[in-house]
């Protein structure tokens, strides 16, 4: 995340697993297998960074500390719905902390794929995988575009470059409003 922050705009990123101040992606070659993110990416640390253990980190999520989580999805509906953390039959890791990040913090962004490998929607009028959470889903990040939650569905806030708008209606189960 770090790499898309434009100059001049101060973000603090938090990750789950106890680091405050996450710089961005290293260089090829410079990689520090001890700073990871909770996705298990290599990252760098920053001036200010600070470490605290897991509990110190859940304590700040639970707390209402973090002002906005940023996390993939496997499907979000058009009621802000979000599921995110295993498929019914497949090997499950466990859900990791999108519950108590989406329960936790004051905005909910989800960055995805729009469709499938099968080109099926996973932008849906109700999701069909187990729950992460009801209603926490505020925006919706895709390959196709920007979406944001509002009641009775889903509203458009931007196309990404060489997509139309019945392109990302085409691919979108959930309703969009206009």
């Amino acid at each position: 995340m770090s790499n898309y922050i434009p100059k001049g705009i101060e973000v603090t990123l938090q990750s789950e697993n106890g680091m405050l101040g996450m710089g961005p992606f290293p260089f090829e070659g410079e990689e520090d297998a001890d700073l990871i993110n909770a996705g298990k990416q290599t990252i760098t640390e920053l001036p200010q960074t600070a470490y605290f253990d897991s509990a110190t980190s859940f304590a700040m999520i639970r707390g209402g500390k973090i002002a906005m989580a940023i996390l993939g999805a496997m499907e979000v509906s058009q009621d802000g719905d979000l599921a995110n953390w295993m498929i019914p039959g497949k090997l499950v890791k466990g859900m990791g902390g999108a519950m108590d990040l989406v329960a936790g913090v004051g905005r909910v962004v989800v960055v995805m794929d729009h469709t499938s490998k099968h080109g099926e929607s996973k932008v849906l009028r109700e999701c069909t995988l187990p729950l992460t959470g009801k209603g926490v889903v505020d925006r919706i990040i895709t390959n196709l575009g920007v979406l944001d939650v509002v009641p009775g569905g889903l509203r458009i806030v931007e196309l990404a470059d060489g997509v139309t708008e019945a392109e990302l209606v085409a691919a979108t189960e959930a309703t969009i409003l206009r």
